[in-house]
């Protein structure tokens, strides 16, 4: 038997048995899971950028330039890589998930205009893939330990999703 594969033995009545292992080769030895929790939050913005002219801005953007603005309700994931707690069975406990992403995003973001009432979107045009870089940074830096998170990911609609995993382009 090799480690991490599955060997077969045939026997002479053409059975056949399989043996798994889960041999890792990471130095602990325990399995690496993704866990996710998902919430929804409603808010509205323009997408309206201060680089571009107010022709650009409506050319660039169309009816999502309303100087009046828009809404939607999102839809959130938030997944977390790393390995299970031998002690507690679990690689965070999801109350406490919760309770991050309850301060990170839905106190902050639920039910508010995101250009007027969050200081990020005052210089940060309030598109999903920065709405998805500022809910990262912002579990980042409430979660005990951060690089547990693996992504976010934010729908604004049934058809448009943004992914994020802390990508920076170092170029």
């Amino acid at each position: 038997m090799v480690n991490g594969s599955i060997s077969r033995t045939v026997e002479k009545k053409k059975k056949m048995t399989a043996e798994i292992t889960f041999d890792s080769p990471r130095s602990s030895g325990r399995p690496v899971l993704y866990i996710s929790r998902t919430e929804e939050f409603s808010a509205c913005h323009r997408l309206h950028s201060s680089f571009l002219t107010d022709e650009e801005n409506k050319k660039t953007f169309g009816k999502c330039n309303n100087p009046n603005g828009h809404g939607h309700n999102y839809k959130l994931e938030v997944i977390l890589r790393g390995e299970v707690d031998p002690s507690t069975g679990m690689v965070i406990n999801l109350v406490d998930l919760k309770t991050y992403i309850n301060k990170a995003v839905m106190e902050t973001m639920d039910h508010k205009n995101l250009d007027k009432d969050i200081p990020y979107f005052k210089h940060n045009v309030s598109t999903t893939e920065n709405v998805a870089v500022y809910i990262w940074s912002s579990l980042k830096a409430l979660l005990p330990k951060p690089e547990l998170l693996y992504e976010v990911k934010v729908h604004e609609t049934g058809k448009n999703t943004v992914f994020y995993r802390g990508d920076v382009n170092s170029e």
